[in-house]
Formats: C-alpha cells, sequence, structure tokens
C-alpha cells in the first residue's frame, strides 16, 4: 500500500508544494511544530533513509540544503533545524524547522496555521527556491565561462 507521501507525489492528495526536482519533493507539514515546518522527500517510495542508496541519499540532503536555505529567507527564525524520524510515515522524510528555541525541534508543541498563512509561507518559499536555483545555475555557467575562458587550448591525438 502506497504511503500518504507517496499519495502526495502522485497528485491524489493535495500539498503546500515549496519545491520539486525530478527525485524529490518539498511541501509545507500540515500539522507544523513551527511556522514553514517543511518535509523534503525521494518521490522513491523508501521505508528507512539509510536503506537508500548513497547518491540518492546525498541527493535528497543537497535538495533539502537548498529548500532549508529558502526557508531561511521566507520565514522569521534564528536558523532551520533538521531532523530524522521516520517512525510516523513509513517513506523517508527530512524535517526543515524553522527555529526559535529548542522546543521548536520536540515535536511536542504544534502551532496552527490558517490557510492564507499556509500559502503565504508556500509562495514565499518557492520564490526563494527558484532564485536561489537561479543564482547558481548563473554562478556556475560564471564559472564554467570563465575556466573556458583563461584554459589553453589543447590538442588531442588521434589513436
Amino acid at each position: 500500500m502506497s504511503s500518504i507521501f507517496t499519495k502526495i507525489v502522485n497528485g491524489e492528495i493535495p500539498c503546500y508544494k515549496i519545491a520539486e526536482d525530478e527525485n524529490y519533493l518539498a511541501f509545507l507539514d500540515v500539522n507544523p511544530n513551527a511556522k514553514g515546518h517543511t518535509l523534503c522527500i525521494p518521490k522513491q517510495e523508501i521505508n528507512k533513509i539509510f536503506d537508500m542508496e548513497e547518491e540518492h541519499y546525498l541527493g535528497l540532503m543537497k535538495f533539502s540544503r537548498k529548500v532549508a536555505k529558502a526557508l531561511e529567507k521566507s520565514v522569521d527564525c534564528k536558523r532551520i533545524g533538521v531532523a530524522v524520524v521516520g517512525l510516523e510515515v513509513p517513506h523517508v522524510h527530512v524535517h526543515l524547522i524553522p527555529l526559535q528555541d529548542m522546543d521548536d525541534m520536540r515535536f511536542q508543541r504544534k502551532v496552527a496555521l490558517s490557510k492564507e498563512e499556509f500559502e503565504e509561507i508556500n509562495d514565499k518559499g518557492k520564490t526563494w527556491y527558484e532564485t536561489s536555483a537561479k543564482e547558481v545555475e548563473e554562478k556556475w555557467n560564471k564559472k564554467v565561462i570563465s575556466v573556458i575562458l583563461s584554459s589553453e587550448p589543447t590538442l588531442t591525438k588521434e589513436v
């Protein structure tokens, strides 16, 4: 039977989607510890994080980092906390939680948000994620062009 997160990936259940690529999805937790609490998941249903192939695991962490950077710009917080627990849903997920204090990480104190608050955070998070992804791409392109322009031409020998 598919997990609730697989149903979200497949569009069977709606979510407040912050970011998505071909392998991963980030969306707001509907039962958040703090305003902006986001879950990053692999689209492939895998129960335990350390059962993931190393490359896929590292991809999830890289994706989560980009989402965390966007959240930090979208929600007033001291920092973004990260947790992987995995007991509540049998599908790997990384919690990104905007923190004011340690109690925000305890999963005991929940906040109630209105639909408007979810939508506002969702819009801000998407915007910052897309902006930071474009900035990274632009920096990479500039670096590649710089390397190409500064490189000496090389001769290749046919075998």
